[in-house]
Parts: structure tokens; C-alpha cells; sequence
């Protein structure tokens, strides 16, 4: 029975190769459509050439990416933090809850796209990243408080009557039972995030613009203004890249949490 909760070696490999196989396939027909049409390297690059600009542009790309992954990574700290912190409030406070959580709503739901001139305007333009950082943070913050309060809030009842029965404070509930409880919420809420974080930096660096940001977006459109293309592509696939990273990092700490007890987890293993 131990066994057959286990994956196999084969389908471990499987798990590896196949989308590796698809992703080959995907792009040697791109190279080969580019050369027997010959579309030109202005409207669309070959693989080839994209790579060819990467190595070219390897140094200051990389100095862009780490700009836009240190803001990622900060607004995503600040919003796993905020996020779980004002989810315990309102899990404790009901008025709390009802008075702020319609705000974090419109935090939510207001375009980050069209607050973002007015961020720059009150924070300054001689502090670009501190501007990136709120509207970044702002787009990260809702899905770990939402994630949070739902977990929070499913705890089942008769395990809380039953922490009170034995004569357990707020606070053991909290961080015995509650927050346990939670942690599946917490961590799917954080995979949402950090994806997010990672759009709220780059469009923020769009919108920032003129040279003022030296992330990644940047690099796009200035490679877009000079008809660089493939550099263009190149700055793309290392955002792809990152936000990709991102998500499996996250994915494998979900993983490392979860693995020996719920359910998630479990039935992972059991494929």
C-alpha cells in the first residue's frame, strides 16, 4: 500500500520530459516557421536570435532583472506580512473587520494603472523605487489577507468549543489551532501573490517610465523604441522566467509544509 502512494521513477521522469518535449517541439517550430516564411527579425525573432541577444545584453539585463525582483521580492514580504497580520485583526474584531475590509476591497479592484501617476507624484520622482514598492505591495496585498480571513474563519467549531472547554486563552486558539488551521490559505494565498507582486513591479515601471526605472519593463520598451527586438523578446523571457521561479519556489515550500499532513499534499503524492 506504501508503494502505490508513491510515483514511480517513470512517472517522475514523465513529469520532467514531457512538458520539456513540448517546449522543444514548441520552439523548433517557431525557428523553422521563422526561416521558411522569412519573417523579419523586427516583427518576429527566431529562438536563435532571441538567445543570441540575451548573451549579447547578458550584464545589463541581469542588473535590470535583479532590480525588478528585489522590488518583487520586498512587496511581496510586506504584503505576506500586512496580509496575515490584519487577517488575525479581523478574525478577533468583527467591527474591525467590517470598518476596514471594504477598503482593502478598493485597494483591490482600483487599477494600479490609474493611482499610479498619483503615487509617483507623492512619493517623488527622485524615489522611483520607493513608488514601484506601494503600487507593487498594493497589487500583492489583497489575495493573503482574503486567503487568510477564509482560513482563519474555517476553523472547525468543535475543535475551538473544545480549546475552550479546556480553559485555552485567545491566543492559544490563535497560534495552536487557528493559524494551523490556516497555513493551506496562507500558502496558496502567497503563490497568488508573489505572481502579482511581480505584475504590480513591472507595470509600475511602465507607468514610471522616461528612464526613471531600470527594471526589466524598461528594458522592454526602450528595446521596443530602438527596434530591438530580440532584445525585447530576451528581456521577456527572463520576466517569464522570474514569475516562473517565483511560482515554483512557492509551490515546493507549499509542498514542504503540507506534505505530511494535509490533505493537498497527500493526494499529491498519491498521482
Amino acid at each position: 500500500m506504501a508503494d502505490a502512494n508513491q510515483n514511480t521513477p517513470a512517472q517522475r521522469a514523465a513529469k520532467i520530459l514531457l512538458p520539456l518535449a513540448l517546449g522543444l517541439f514548441f520552439l523548433a517550430s517557431w525557428e523553422g516557421l521563422v526561416a521558411l516564411y522569412d519573417i523579419k527579425p523586427f516583427v518576429l525573432p527566431a529562438p536563435s536570435a532571441i538567445g543570441a541577444a540575451l548573451v549579447e545584453n547578458w550584464a545589463s539585463l541581469m542588473v535590470s532583472a535583479w532590480a525588478t525582483l528585489r522590488v518583487t521580492i520586498l512587496a511581496f514580504v510586506l504584503a505576506l506580512i500586512g496580509g496575515v497580520a490584519l487577517a488575525v485583526l479581523f478574525t478577533q474584531s468583527r467591527l474591525l473587520e467590517l470598518a476596514l475590509f471594504p477598503y482593502a476591497v478598493v485597494l483591490q479592484v482600483t487599477p494600479v494603472v490609474a493611482i499610479a501617476p498619483l503615487i509617483l507624484i507623492w512619493v517623488g520622482f527622485d524615489r522611483v523605487e520607493t513608488a514601484l514598492l506601494i503600487l507593487a505591495w498594493i497589487v500583492a496585498f489583497f489575495p493573503i489577507l482574503s486567503n487568510t480571513t477564509l482560513g482563519l474563519k474555517s476553523t472547525d467549531p468543535n475543535l475551538r468549543e473544545l480549546f475552550q472547554l479546556y480553559g485555552a486563552s485567545r491566543w492559544q486558539v490563535l497560534t495552536r489551532l487557528q493559524l494551523p488551521n490556516a497555513t493551506p490559505y496562507i500558502l496558496a494565498g502567497m503563490k497568488i501573490s508573489g505572481g502579482l507582486a511581480l505584475i504590480g513591479a513591472v507595470v509600475a515601471e511602465f507607468v514610471a517610465g522616461s528612464g526613471a526605472a531600470t527594471g526589466l519593463a524598461w528594458r522592454i520598451v526602450e528595446a521596443g523604441n530602438r527596434l530591438q527586438i530580440p532584445k525585447m523578446f530576451a528581456a521577456l523571457l527572463l520576466l517569464s522566467l522570474l514569475g516562473v521561479g517565483i511560482f515554483f519556489l512557492l509551490s515546493w515550500l507549499e509542498h514542504l509544509l503540507l506534505r505530511r499532513w494535509h490533505e493537498s499534499a497527500i493526494d499529491q503524492n498519491a498521482r
